[in-house]
């Protein structure tokens, strides 16, 4: 059975997210502040939530997902879209929805000691004011929704994503025994979808993440021998920082496609190594 959802953001995973779900069959409408570039057949309602709430006239969505971006990384701007937006555009709504995600980020277990282990247990220590402003954001949306589920994905990357890349062909990759934890955008879309509409009611929080947690310095160096770049430091095998567990998520029956960043960063070439200049 197909349902209307409502995207309210709609950068590169929400638009993920609302073509896979109109691949399902569902209607989408999408609040995003230019809604000229939301493409048919979904519908974009233009909003900018830090100063206005979304006209939300007509909109009876079943299914909900928040997965906003917020510019510069500062904690005042985190709070303004996802605090005070994401509240705007809960008050807009004409019904309750039957299923909403919100999309949040592992950011908010801040640095855990000598690659100690993270799930959905583990309490959040947020360490900056973007953190804090996503942990306020993950209450104030379970309180306004108490069936919504909360997906902290880890570090997103795909195939338009270049920092990394960037970052070796620079010599800029500094702290090779720092433990990463990444997440390919094909499978956080995945993930959203999958808790959207699988049987059974999902549990209220999730860590979204690959299979494998590694260490920068073998991640980048991966990318030095996929692209021809100079090998960057290798590490020393004393890791540092938090590995994160998708155990939860895997038990719904969601499946990463990428299950490393091996998987993900194998379509890597020589070619794709540019000139910064």
């Amino acid at each position: 059975m197909t349902s209307s959802a409502l995207l309210v953001g709609f950068g590169e995973l929400g638009s993920d997210v609302g073509r896979r779900l109109v691949d399902l069959g569902h209607a989408v409408t999408a609040v995003r502040r230019r809604p000229e570039l939301v493409p048919a057949p979904m519908r974009g309602v233009g909003a900018d939530l830090t100063v206005a709430a979304p006209d939300l006239t007509g909109v009876d969505a079943d299914l909900l997902v928040v997965a906003l971006t917020a510019r510069p990384r500062t904690e005042e701007s985190y709070r303004a879209t996802y605090v005070d937006g994401m509240t705007r555009a809960l008050d807009a709504l004409s019904s309750v929805p039957r299923r909403a995600v919100l999309v949040s980020s592992t950011g908010v277990y801040g640095d855990l000691p000598d690659g100690e282990e993270a799930d959905e247990t583990t309490p959040p220590r947020p360490v900056d004011g973007p953190a804090r402003a996503l942990l306020a954001a993950e209450h104030r949306f379970v309180e306004r929704l108490p069936h919504g589920t909360v997906v902290r994905m880890s570090g997103l990357y795909g195939p338009r994503t270049r920092r990394l890349v960037d970052q070796v062909r620079d010599g800029r990759v500094r702290d090779p025994d720092r433990w990463t934890n990444r997440l390919h955008r094909d499978d956080a879309a995945a993930a959203v979808v999958h808790l959207l509409t699988r049987p059974g009611a999902p549990r209220t929080l999730y860590v979204g993440t690959d299979d494998e947690p590694a260490l920068l310095g073998d991640v980048a160096a991966f990318i030095a021998a996929r692209t021809g770049l100079p090998r960057p430091p290798v590490p020393t095998g004393r890791g540092h920082g938090k590995r994160l567990s998708n155990a939860r998520l895997r038990e719904t029956g969601w499946v990463p496609r990428y299950l490393t960043y091996r998987e993900g960063y194998a379509h890597l070439g020589p070619e794709d190594v540019t000139d910064p200049g």
